[in-house]
């Protein structure tokens, strides 16, 4: 039941309809018997700063995930950041301070990687290939590069946004070999999508699916379908796949742990 003592957290983004964090945190609050609620908030593309300041004034707002297109833009309104935040300059969650300060971080790409864990999946000597430089495809190249990749390469449409993640993880990570890529995905063990394609049925690929070798893993980061269009094809092409639901069922210990929800450990 929510009352006036009840606990708002929620989650921003545009569009914001096919998102599930808020069922899996309303589940996991009534199983905790947590006296706290999340629900979705759309806040357009190119309105976040006035946003922004509406979810400063509600003071019972403990905190919130932040979902594409605003997780950068969040960083820079954020103010501080931590852990992967600090230095990708990408957050997905926020809590509020005694204080009232928003302080964010980034949990996509250690909750992807705890999902492939969960799967059986191996990080550790592994070569990925990720499609996307956006929120989710730094998240996952830090996250990855951190948990013993042995390569990782990166393609984006935008060649430069790709160069400065491969800069970026190649200074914090000497270890991992970090390159830039093409459409062809080939010579990898794990092929990402961490584009937002496949939202919608006629989205295209982020990648060459057929230069994908046939003993690797396609994986996504799109939750909703859990079976996109990307992973459908691969799959009637005798690939093993792992979901984008994965990665939220990974990190969300971490998120409720982050945001400072009530019978969860801080982080």
């Amino acid at each position: 039941m929510i009352t006036g003592t009840t606990d708002l957290y929620a989650i921003i983004g545009d569009p914001i309809a096919h998102v599930r964090t808020p069922m899996a945190f309303n589940d996991d609050f009534a199983c905790r018997k947590i006296d706290a609620v999340c629900v979705a908030v759309r806040i357009l593309r190119d309105d976040l700063p006035r946003g922004w300041a509406g979810l400063k004034s509600i003071v019972n707002l403990k905190g919130f995930i932040v979902t594409a297109p605003h997780k950068q833009e969040a960083a820079a309104l954020c103010d501080a950041l931590v852990e992967d935040g600090a230095y990708t300059r990408v957050v997905n969650a926020v809590r509020r301070e005694p204080d009232g300060r928003f302080v964010g971080t980034l949990l996509d790409g250690r909750g992807f990687v705890s999902g492939l864990k969960s799967h059986d999946h191996q990080v550790e000597g592994r070569s990925f290939y990720i499609a996307g430089a956006g929120g989710a495809g730094t998240a996952l190249a830090y996250a990855l590069a951190a948990s013993g990749a042995a390569a990782i390469t990166i393609h984006n449409r935008t060649r430069s946004k790709a160069q400065n993640i491969v800069a970026g993880v190649a200074k914090a990570f000497p270890a991992c070999t970090v390159a830039l890529g093409t459409a062809d995905a080939s010579g990898h063990d794990v092929a990402v999508n961490a584009t937002s394609l496949g939202l919608k049925p006629d989205d295209g690929h982020a990648f060459d699916l057929d230069s994908v070798d046939k003993t690797s893993l396609v994986a996504e980061v799109v939750m909703k379908p859990e079976m996109t269009p990307l992973l459908t094809a691969a799959r009637a092409l005798g690939y093993a796949v792992h979901l984008g639901t994965h990665m939220l069922n990974g990190q969300l210990e971490l998120m409720m742990e982050f945001l400072g929800v009530r019978g969860a450990q801080r982080l």
